[in-house]
């Protein structure tokens, strides 16, 4: 019997992930795994950059997304956890927008689409808040987060990486870091950022758990970094070598 379309896609992916659990391709088998996309949507995120003249990350974000999604939401469960806006407590603001479900790329999207950058940044709890929801102490799974660097909110995201490493079943925690920078403080000028190169104190992460740290400057490579955490080996073979992503750019 030849299967054509999505139904001969799922079929390959299925048989990829058990050809993983019998040990071929570790990987592919975390393609099965329920994922969770952490959003960093602290005000931050609508910064305009150290030069004030080029997009908002969020702009970015948006679209890298739209771009993203509709290729990986076939092939895996996603569920989606926002931080930064709201009414409460700047450090409370952690909304679950929905556990993992399948094909929600339109759900995600427009979640982000509607999405107004506020507030501060709690990104160890809302990582924590996100394993929680996947149920890590039982079961594989993967986190994604999407930010610009910071914790503001006194979150440890290394205590929590030893805890995650430390556990049976595997978690697997990715970190794109986009457009991250570092502040520092001068006497005559104040704060002021690096423009580029910066590494986000949650870098932790994805060393303690197996996973990647994707440092991202440009959209194209944002699509291409999620495309590298959020996507699948079986992505590749249904795109062809013709519209492939050039990872050349993009650092682990």
């Amino acid at each position: 019997m030849k299967l054509s379309g999505a139904a001969g896609w799922a079929l390959a992916l299925a048989l990829s992930c058990q050809a993983s659990a019998a040990g071929q391709d570790g990987e592919t088998a975390r393609c099965a795994d329920d994922t969770m996309l952490v959003f960093d949507a602290s005000g931050s995120m609508a910064a305009m950059g150290y030069n004030a003249i080029s997009s908002p990350r969020i702009f970015h974000a948006r679209e890298a997304l739209r771009r993203t999604l509709p290729q990986v939401a076939p092939f895996r469960n996603l569920g989606l956890v926002i931080y930064g806006p709201g009414r409460r407590d700047t450090c409370g603001n952690i909304d679950l927008k929905f556990q993992p479900r399948p094909n929600a790329a339109a759900d995600i999207i427009n979640a982000i689409e509607q999405v107004q950058p506020d507030g501060g940044t709690p990104l160890t709890r809302a990582v924590r808040d996100a394993a929680e929801v996947l149920r890590y102490k039982q079961r594989p799974a993967t986190i994604v987060l999407v930010t610009d660097g910071r914790e503001t909110c006194g979150g440890a995201p290394c205590q929590l990486a030893q805890e995650l490493a430390g556990l049976p079943q595997k978690i697997t925690v990715h970190i794109i870091g986009f457009k991250v920078r570092e502040r520092f403080f001068r006497w005559r000028t104040g704060n002021i950022y690096k423009p580029e190169g910066a590494v986000t104190v949650a870098s932790c992460l994805p060393e303690a758990t197996g996973g990647k740290y994707v440092s991202t400057e440009t959209l194209e490579e944002l699509v291409a970094a999620l495309q590298k955490t959020l996507g699948c080996p079986i992505m590749s073979l249904r795109t062809g070598p013709s519209q492939a992503t050039d990872f050349s750019r993009i650092t682990n």
